[in-house]
């Protein structure tokens, strides 16, 4: 690992936040690459609900959001890992000692609990639950930001965030009949994937400033991995005796859900700060409805179109640019 010293190189000072506007030329290529991350996590969305209510695999052991969470990080680490050591070499997987524990504790707190609890949700209620909870997590950012003095709290920021969470939900379904189920516990879990989801954006915003995201992606992965390890090891998973079919299911759910979307999220946070980039991710509920429409022909409301409006027109608000006085 590099000398210690390293860490006063890469921390940001008091007089340099690292949350600042990021109006680089390049916040357009963030933008893309949050939203092409969001349409990765709009498919594995209905995906995930298809494993637990049965409508994949049925007759075959099931498949509870343990292993799905835990799965899908451990099969993306074994590919990123050596792929990225043979491109790069031993050495470009040096860190400081700071930021290897804090890319860990992204993983373990941000990736490892956003994944178990959403998913956790999405079982015990519904996907409109826990998209529409877990989508709070742009108030909590922006609440936090404002509060350590990184951000203002500014009229167009706090209309955006308004904009995106009303749109998630009229997009899931609430305000009709069926959209929300609201257990006590479904509940619950969505709040914990909406804090360990907000945690997730900010801690890995400064780290990728200072490290390639990829590198950040690879210890943050290893953090979830080592955690999962130890709260559901290995002999446990394989006593369920998935078929192969399962198991290529799990790793191709991996690849789509997680690898390549946490890449380009990762990517993003270089080009933006995590309140412009939590709103654009609530494109997710977007791309879910229209997945849903086009592959399983399901009917697109009024209210759900309103509520893709509104998340559009709040990814566009928050992109423009804030006048500094």
């Amino acid at each position: 690992m590099e000398a210690d010293q390293q860490n006063n190189i890469d921390a940001p000072t008091a007089a340099s936040p690292i949350l600042l506007d990021r109006q680089d030329g390049h916040h357009i290529r963030g933008y893309f690459l949050i939203a092409a991350a969001a349409l990765c996590w709009g498919g594995a969305a209905t995906l995930g609900k298809a494993v637990f209510n049965g409508r994949l695999f049925s007759g075959r052991a099931a498949i509870d959001p343990v292993i799905l969470a835990q799965t899908r990080t451990t099969f993306s680490l074994l590919v990123l890992a050596p792929a990225m050591l043979i491109a790069r070499g031993a050495h470009a997987a040096r860190i400081s000692r700071r930021d290897l524990l804090l890319s860990l504790l992204v993983g373990i707190v941000g990736i490892a609990g956003s994944n178990f609890f959403y998913y956790f949700a999405i079982q015990k209620s519904t996907v409109a639950t826990a998209i529409t909870v877990q989508y709070t997590a742009p108030v909590w950012v922006l609440l936090y930001l404002v509060a350590r003095g990184q951000q203002r709290a500014t009229m167009r920021r706090i209309i955006a965030v308004a904009m995106a969470l009303l749109g998630s939900m009229l997009v899931v379904g609430v305000g009709s009949s069926t959209g929300l189920k609201l257990t006590n516990i479904g509940v619950l879990a969505a709040l914990g994937a909406a804090f360990t989801y907000a945690f997730y954006n900010v801690g890995a915003a400064g780290l990728v400033q200072r490290r390639p995201s990829w590198l950040v992606m690879l210890y943050a992965l290893l953090g979830s991995v080592l955690f999962w390890l130890i709260v559901d090891p290995v002999w446990k998973v394989w006593a369920q005796h998935y078929s192969a079919k399962q198991w290529g299911f799990l790793a191709a759910f991996a690849m789509i859900s997680m690898l390549l979307p946490f890449n380009l999220y990762f990517a993003g946070l270089k080009y933006l700060d995590p309140t412009r980039a939590i709103v654009t991710s609530c494109m997710e509920p977007v791309f879910a409805i229209v997945f849903a429409a086009i592959f399983v022909a399901e009917r697109i409301g009024a209210l759900q179109v309103c509520g893709m409006a509104l998340v559009l027109a709040a990814t566009l608000l928050i992109q423009m640019p804030e006048r500094h006085t």
